[in-house]
């Protein structure tokens, strides 16, 4: 079972947009220098919906190697085509994922039923281990308790990145499935509880910029130490809130290129950070500690 800090990886760019494979590179090695437990790669911060489908395996690839059993590394390859999404998660799991991140369907706003039949079908295609992913907020596709219950049954459907931030309904779902799945937070900002309710992790944006303190959060949450966690999630609050004063990933890879860590660039329809934000994120990278 994967456990602890999940870091949601952004993909490096040049100004042009083309990706930036030394600071790849370069990044995977710091991560894993500073104790982050696992790599998201090309999830919604890693500009999935931007990357095209060769550009997305190469960069999961890219990623498989420079890690090179390192840690483990979680494969996006979700999408809100069934067909798309099997195909995305069988290259993944011929590049040697260990695991796949399946985002809910956006846009067209499937049924629970269709959910459930649309990552029922996934499972049963690729025989690799699956996460589930539910963000309403940006997917305008809300799953239900109920039906991660259902799927909890589907043998290598093995985990969920919870991304609503409702702390008694996850708290619900981590009773409810408990044996069977693993619950992660994907709201850094709830993490700390929904972790110390039981969650086994985080898949953090805010680790790109705090992997170490981030690291230390959670097992201090998932060790049950709420003095620690309370240290550490009070240190990481201001990155957990100004890191999304823009649409994700556009703080974090101005806050990573503030670092000196990568450049600026990032793809269309996405622009750089609005400069009236610079101090606000700077603020928060010198209360945690990091620049």
């Amino acid at each position: 079972m994967i456990t602890g800090s999940l870091v949601a990886l952004v993909t490096p760019m040049h100004p042009d947009g083309s990706i930036h494979w030394e600071h790849l590179d370069a990044l995977v090695d710091f991560h894993i220098a500073n104790g982050t437990d696992g790599i998201v790669a090309v999830g919604t911060t890693g500009e999935s919906a931007t990357l095209d489908p060769e550009e997305h395996c190469q960069t999961i690839g890219h990623i498989i190697k420079r890690v090179n059993g390192r840690i483990p590394v979680i494969a996006g390859t979700g999408a809100n085509s069934t067909r798309e999404a099997i195909e995305l998660t069988t290259e993944a799991h011929k590049l040697g994922a260990d695991a796949c991140l399946l985002v809910v369907p956006y846009y067209n706003k499937p049924s629970q039923e269709g959910l459930y039949q649309h990552f029922r079908a996934i499972a049963e295609a690729v025989p690799v281990n699956q996460m589930l992913y539910n963000v309403p907020g940006r997917t305008a596709c809300d799953m239900m308790n109920e039906t991660v219950e259902r799927l909890a049954d589907i043998p290598n459907i093995v985990g969920i990145k919870d991304a609503t931030g409702n702390i008694p309904r996850g708290a619900e779902l981590i009773e409810a499935v408990k044996g069977r799945l693993t619950v992660y937070s994907g709201d850094d900002a709830t993490a700390a509880d929904l972790m110390l309710a039981g969650a086994k992790g985080n898949v953090s944006v805010t680790a790109n910029v705090a992997p170490r303190a981030m690291a230390d959060l959670c097992k201090a949450a998932i060790a049950g130490d709420r003095d620690e966690t309370a240290r550490l999630n009070d240190l990481l609050n201001p990155l957990n809130r100004k890191l999304f004063l823009e649409a994700n990933p556009i703080p974090v890879k101005w806050a990573l290129a503030r670092m000196g860590l990568i450049g600026e660039g990032i793809r269309l329809p996405l622009t750089v950070l609005d400069q009236k934000f610079h101090s606000e994120v700077e603020d928060a990278l010198n209360a945690a500690g990091v620049l």
